[in-house]
C-alpha cells in the first residue's frame, strides 16, 4: 500500500503541472485587464500611470516569463505570491478561507451518503414499489435542477417566506470565535442544497450497485442457508455492493469545488469558492492560479483516498504488490 500511495503521489506532479499551464494560459489570454482595479472611477488615471502599475505588477513581460516566474516562486520557495488587490500573501488568503470550505464539502458528503445509501438500498430489495418509484422522480428532478436555482428557492423558502435559518454567512453577527451550534445552523441550507444532487445521483449507483450484488450466486446461496434477508443484504450485499459507491468519492470531489464555488457565493459561505469569484472578477491571478491549484490537490488528494478505502472494503484488492 505504501508503495502504491508514493507511486501515485508521484504522477500527480505532471498533472498538476499542465493543469497551471492550462489554467495560466486561459486567464492571460481572457478579455480584461487586472490594472482595472486601479483606475479612478472619474477618470484621473492616467495611461502612463496605469502602465506603472503594470510593470510593477510584471504584467508586461510575456506569458511564459510570467509562468515560469509563479512556477519557480511556488516550486522553490513555497509561496504562491500576493493578491493583486491587497498586497496580502496568497496562501495566507487561501488558508483562511480552506475551513469554511471543507466544513461544507465535508458536511455535505456525509449527508450525501447517509441518505443516499439507505435509499439505494431499499429501491433496491423494493423495486418498483410506490417508494421505489417516488425515489426515482426524485431522483432525476435531483439531477437536472441547478444547484443555484434550488439554492435561491431554498432561500425564499426557509429564509423569506418561513424565516427558519439564516439567509447569509457562517456565523451569527454576535458571535464570536468557533461556535459549533451556530455554524451547524447556518450550514443547514448550504450543505443541504449543495448535497441535493448528489444525493440523487449517489442512491441511482447505490440501487443499480445493489441489484447487481443481489442476483448472484453467493447471495442466493446465503439465502439457502436459512440466513434473515436483513442479514443477507447488510451484512453480505452491502460490503460489495458499496465498492463502486467508494471510487465515486473521488469523482465527486471536482463536482462538488464547482458546486461550492456556487453555493459560496450564493449563501455568502466564506470559503475558497467566494474568495474564487471576487478574484475572477478582478482578475486577481495570483488568487486565482492559488485556488486553482489547492482545488486540483485536493481532488487528487480524494482518489487517493478512495483507492485506499476501496482497498480496505474490498482485502482482495492489494496495490503495490503486482
Amino acid at each position: 500500500m505504501f508503495v502504491f500511495i508514493v507511486r501515485r503521489t508521484l504522477q500527480t506532479i505532471p498533472l498538476l503541472f499542465i493543469i497551471s499551464i492550462i489554467t495560466f494560459l486561459l486567464m492571460t489570454l481572457a478579455p480584461g485587464d487586472p490594472t482595472a482595479m486601479f483606475q479612478n472611477p472619474e477618470g484621473e488615471n492616467n495611461a502612463e500611470s496605469l502602465e506603472n502599475v503594470r510593470d510593477k505588477l510584471g504584467l508586461n513581460e510575456p506569458i511564459y516569463v510570467q509562468y515560469l516566474k509563479w512556477l519557480k516562486l511556488i516550486v522553490l520557495e513555497g509561496d504562491m505570491g500576493y493578491s493583486f488587490q491587497d498586497g496580502r500573501p496568497v496562501l495566507t488568503k487561501i488558508v483562511e478561507r480552506i475551513p469554511a470550505t471543507l466544513i461544507l464539502m465535508g458536511t455535505a458528503i456525509t449527508l450525501s451518503f447517509l441518505i443516499a445509501i439507505p435509499i439505494g438500498v431499499y429501491s433496491a430489495v423494493r423495486k418498483y414499489s410506490a417508494l421505489d418509484n417516488t425515489f426515482t422522480v426524485l431522483s432525476f428532478l435531483g439531477v437536472s435542477i441547478p444547484s443555484f436555482f434550488l439554492a435561491l428557492m431554498a432561500i425564499l423558502v426557509f429564509s423569506i417566506t418561513w424565516p427558519i435559518f439564516p439567509v447569509s454567512g457562517m456565523r451569527g453577527d454576535d458571535t464570536s470565535g468557533f461556535d459549533f451550534a451556530d455554524i451547524a445552523y447556518h450550514l443547514v441550507l448550504p450543505a443541504t442544497v449543495l448535497a441535493f444532487g448528489l444525493i440523487a445521483s449517489l442512491s441511482r449507483f447505490m440501487r443499480s450497485s445493489m441489484l447487481d450484488v443481489i442476483n448472484q450466486d453467493f447471495i442466493r446461496t446465503a439465502r439457502a442457508k436459512g440466513l434473515s434477508d436483513n442479514k443477507v443484504v447488510l451484512k453480505h450485499a452491502l460490503r460489495n455492493a458499496l465498492l463502486p459507491i467508494i471510487t465515486l468519492i473521488g469523482l465527486q470531489l471536482p463536482h462538488l469545488l464547482g458546486g461550492a464555488l456556487i453555493i459560496e457565493q450564493i449563501f455568502a459561505w466564506p470559503g475558497m469558492g467566494r474568495l474564487a469569484v471576487g478574484a475572477i472578477f478582478i482578475r486577481d491571478y495570483q488568487v486565482i492560479m492559488g485556488i486553482t491549484m489547492v482545488g486540483s490537490v485536493l481532488v487528487v488528494l480524494g482518489n487517493l483516498l478512495a483507492d485506499v478505502l476501496y482497498a480496505v472494503v474490498d482485502p482482495r484488492i492489494q496495490y503495490g504488490k503486482n
